[in-house]
C-alpha cells in the first residue's frame, strides 16, 4: 500500500492479537516496525518471522514511563526516526463494580489509561520537533457506550476517546501537524478475554466470540490504512465489528 513503506511505527501490546498482525501487516507492506509487550519469547518470535531488517523490539511494560522512553531510543537508534506510534496495549478483567475487584480496575487504569499516556509522552517531543506524526490507540465499541459489567473499562476507552480528541484540537492550534487516530473495534478474536476471571457470564461472553468475533487481521487492515493516509488527511475514528454483532 503506498505510502507505508519506509516508516518507523512503534506498536505496543505487539506479543499476541491485535498488536501481534498488525506487525506483520505493516511489516509486510515495508514499514519497519518496534515492538513492545513484556513477553520477550513472543516478540524475539515474531521478530524473527518478520525479519530482523525490519524490526526491533523491546521487553517492556506501558505503565512504566521509562520503558516507553526506552522504546524510543531504541526506535531512533536502530532507524533514526519515528513516524507512527501505535498504543494498543489492554486489559479487561471485567466484573460487576460491587464484586469491588480494586486491583483489577487499577490494573485497566495503569495499562489502558497510563500506557497510552505514557507512550504518548515517550513520542511527543519527536513529533514535536519533526512538525509531525500519527498516533493510534485502540480504544473499544465500549468507547461509545455503557456496558454493564464492564464499568471501570468502559471508562478506560471513554478516556482515550476524550482525550485523544481534545489532544488533536490543540495540535490544531499549535499547528504542530500531529494527527490522531482513535480504532473501535468490536469482537475479536485475541487474548483479552483471558484477563477475565472464570465465571458464568465469561464463558457465555467466550461462546459468543467463539461464533462471531472477527480476528486481528480486521484491525491490522485498518490500521495499515490509517497509516498509508497522506499527511494532509487525518482519519480520526474507525469502527469495526463483526456484521452480525448486536
Amino acid at each position: 500500500m503506498q505510502n507505508v513503506g519506509g516508516k518507523v511505527v512503534i506498536i505496543t501490546g505487539a506479543s499476541s492479537g491485535i498488536g501481534e498482525e498488525t506487525a506483520r501487516v505493516l511489516a509486510q507492506n515495508g514499514a519497519k516496525v518496534v515492538l513492545s509487550a513484556r513477553r520477550e519469547e513472543r516478540l524475539k518470535a515474531l521478530a524473527e518471522e518478520i525479519g530482523t531488517d525490519n524490526v526491533a523490539y523491546l521487553k517492556s511494560d506501558v505503565s512504566r514511563q521509562e520503558d516507553m522512553l526506552q522504546l524510543v531510543a531504541l526506535a531512533k537508534e536502530r532507524f533514526g526516526r519515528i513516524d507512527v506510534l501505535f498504543a494498543n496495549a489492554g486489559v479487561m478483567p471485567a466484573g460487576n463494580m460491587s464484586e469491588l475487584k480494586v486491583q483489577d480496575w487499577l490494573s485497566m487504569v495503569d495499562i489502558n489509561i497510563k500506557g497510552v499516556l505514557f507512550s504518548m509522552a515517550a513520542v511527543l517531543p519527536e513529533f514535536t520537533a519533526q512538525r509531525g506524526g500519527l498516533i493510534i490507540v485502540t480504544s473499544s465499541v465500549a468507547g461509545t457506550k455503557s456496558v454493564p459489567g464492564n464499568a471501570v473499562y468502559c471508562g478506560t476507552k471513554h478516556f482515550v476517546r476524550t482525550m485523544l480528541d481534545s489532544f488533536r484540537t490543540e495540535s490544531v492550534m499549535e499547528q504542530s501537524n500531529i494527527r490522531t487516530t482513535v480504532i473501535y473495534p468490536g469482537a475479536i478474536k485475541t487474548e483479552l478475554l483471558n484477563t477475565i476471571a472464570p465465571s458464568e457470564t465469561k464463558s457465555m461472553v467466550e461462546q459468543f466470540y467463539q461464533n462471531v468475533a472477527l480476528t486481528p487481521d480486521a484491525i491490522a487492515s485498518a490500521v495499515l490504512y490509517a497509516v498509508s493516509q497522506p499527511d494532509s488527511v487525518d482519519v480520526l475514528d474507525i469502527v469495526v465489528r463483526p456484521t452480525r454483532e448486536g
